[in-house]
């Protein structure tokens, strides 16, 4: 049986979705597009934007009661392949900084994204 995972420390969904689905050892998140849940604001620049990007999947992360280190597998989705560093850097800064490993991932340009932001990551972690 499925638990919908929902917190006020993460954006709320902007459409007919859920920020994510517990399966009892998996959690799976839905998009986090960089919206601060605070302001409602989106950051300018791609490294701030993917911080609260990452920012909201641990927020959701840790409504389900895990971590950042449970983390197994991301998505990244950015609008310009260009910022492919820029990402790489916030991304590797935000796994150090919560001391997790760093998960398997998949990064993919495309051609727009809600609100458009420059990124959304999705992830899914899991209950060891």
């Amino acid at each position: 049986m499925s638990r919908i995972i929902s917190t006020e420390n993460a954006p709320a969904a902007i459409g007919p979705y859920v920020q994510a689905v517990d399966l009892g050892n998996l959690v799976f998140t839905s998009g986090q597009i960089p919206i601060c849940p605070k302001t409602g604001q989106v950051a300018e620049d791609i490294a701030d934007q993917t911080r609260q990007s990452l920012s909201n999947v641990k927020a959701i992360v840790e409504a389900a009661g895990l971590q950042v280190a449970d983390i197994i597998k991301t998505t990244v989705f950015v609008k310009d392949l260009n910022d492919f560093s820029k990402v790489n850097a916030a991304y590797e800064a935000f796994f150090k900084e919560n001391s997790a490993p760093f998960p398997a991932r998949s990064c993919v340009e495309v051609a727009r994204l809600p609100k458009d932001v420059q990124i959304e990551i999705e992830a899914i972690a899991c209950r060891r």
